[in-house]
């Protein structure tokens, strides 16, 4: 591997080092969980490494609690969001989708910035953010600050709406507007934690005093180019009682309508299909 690498520590040094860059080949390291691999199989010849794994900027670390949402900093990583007493109650699909995040090792690197940004339909993180309406808060090498929705921001395989002049500083994630909710995290592979989803499938439900679904966010991973979120599914379920759910097969048939998988040395396509069918029944007991 043949490349440099600069570790700003300040927002001002970034910002600096993003315009000083933004025509050149360069890309951003934070937990390298990913990057490294990557390397391996890449031409790195030229390649600047804009290392953010020691800048002291807090606006990109942690979890903040705010009025109407919570802020995850880019930096921040699956161990860090997994010991979230907020994210452990509020938002159980992120909470366990971090927790099947590889292993204790790579959970204490890996950034939820990174697991975005990487762009694969497999992240784990990346798949409840998108069921969670989450927000990407970009910022551009002049300080100014954008946002978009996560479902738009990932393009397509390794793909996203990242211009050269920006950075991923946060994700936000609107607030519960029910006290009870219905969430999770379901992912199939080869094992649990170590192996790359064949098919994941995350859900938040926000649940009345009386059981009916208030509001829903359904997304599904490693069956399409990106990470779809099932809109027509959580219309579909929005006021019917969670208790009382009988059109499971309806809601299967509209998940299903926004994958398109692909077969490879992992799975088939028919596989994939058929597992996420399944598992989309078997949240409703």
């Amino acid at each position: 591997m043949n490349f440099n690498i600069i570790s700003p520590k300040t927002k001002g040094e970034l910002l600096d080092a993003i315009s000083k860059n933004k025509n050149n080949n360069y890309c951003f390291g934070a937990g390298y969980t990913d990057l490294i691999n990557q390397f391996k199989s890449q031409n790195t010849k030229g390649l600047l490494v804009i290392n953010i794994a020691q800048l002291e900027d807090e606006s990109f670390k942690g979890v903040k609690l705010q009025k109407d949402y919570i802020e995850i900093g880019a930096l921040t990583t699956a161990s860090e969001i997994i010991d979230s007493e907020i994210i452990e109650e509020q938002y159980p699909v992120l909470f366990q989708a971090s927790e099947s995040l590889a292993s204790n090792q790579i959970r204490n690197s890996a950034t939820v910035g990174g697991n975005i940004c990487n762009a694969s339909p497999s992240a784990d993180m990346a798949s409840a953010l998108v069921a969670l309406k989450a927000i990407c808060c970009v910022l551009d090498s002049d300080g100014n600050e954008r946002e978009e929705e996560l479902e738009s921001f990932i393009l397509g395989v390794k793909k996203i709406s990242l211009n050269k002049n920006e950075i991923l500083r946060a994700i936000k994630i609107p607030n519960n507007i029910s006290e009870s909710i219905y969430s999770g995290f379901e992912k199939v592979g080869t094992r649990r934690s170590m192996e790359i989803s064949i098919v994941s499938f995350s859900f938040h439900f926000q649940i009345s005093d009386d059981n009916v679904i208030n509001e829903a966010g359904i997304s599904i991973g490693a069956v399409a180019p990106g990470i779809p979120f099932a809109k027509d599914a959580c219309d579909f379920v929005k006021g019917k009682s969670l208790d009382h759910f009988k059109d499971k097969q309806k809601f299967a048939d509209l998940v299903l309508s926004y994958s398109s998988p692909i077969s490879d040395i992992r799975a088939s396509e028919w596989y994939r299909k058929e597992v996420l069918s399944n598992i989309s029944k078997s949240i409703f007991k």
